[in-house]
């Protein structure tokens, strides 16, 4: 092989190695899900959301339909409004659907799972899910356990 095919060569395989790095580093910040169909948005309210960030995802029976679009704290009810963005494909959520806070593994990130009811009324865009709830903070179990002994 001459030098020039060389060249080449290791240029491809640089070019790859980069494209390679940014889907990685897409793919861990969760930004890959950014699309222009945002669909369409539902709030929820929960007491505590522990570690739960924007762009966590939202899934229903483990597969991913949505995302965290907003956090923000309300001052009249003292509880924290997550705003999530759920695809436009997954518009039949019924009105009594469940939103829970839940860790992936141990010390994982943390994501919105939905359980949907079994009313035949579905939520509608900017609906509020009434039923939540907050994530589990291992600081409070520990100091409950400590408590009770």
């Amino acid at each position: 092989m001459n030098s020039r095919s060389v060249e080449i060569l290791v240029g491809v395989f640089m070019a790859l190695f980069l494209a390679a790095m940014a889907f990685l580093v897409l793919k861990a910040s969760n930004l890959t899900s950014l699309s222009g169909n945002q669909g369409y948005e539902l709030s929820a309210y929960f007491e505590n959301i522990g570690g739960l960030r924007a762009r966590a995802p939202v899934t229903a029976g483990g597969v991913r339909v949505g995302q965290v679009s907003r956090i923000e704290y309300d001052a009249e009810t003292f509880q924290a409004k997550v705003t999530l963005s759920i695809d436009e494909q997954y518009s039949s959520f019924p009105e009594d659907t469940t939103a829970s806070i839940y860790t992936a593994g141990l010390l994982g990130e943390q994501y919105i799972g939905l359980e949907p009811g079994a009313e035949d009324v579905v939520l509608m865009p900017n609906d509020e899910i009434t039923l939540t709830q907050s994530a589990l903070v291992l600081e409070r179990l520990i100091g409950q356990v400590l408590l009770n002994r």
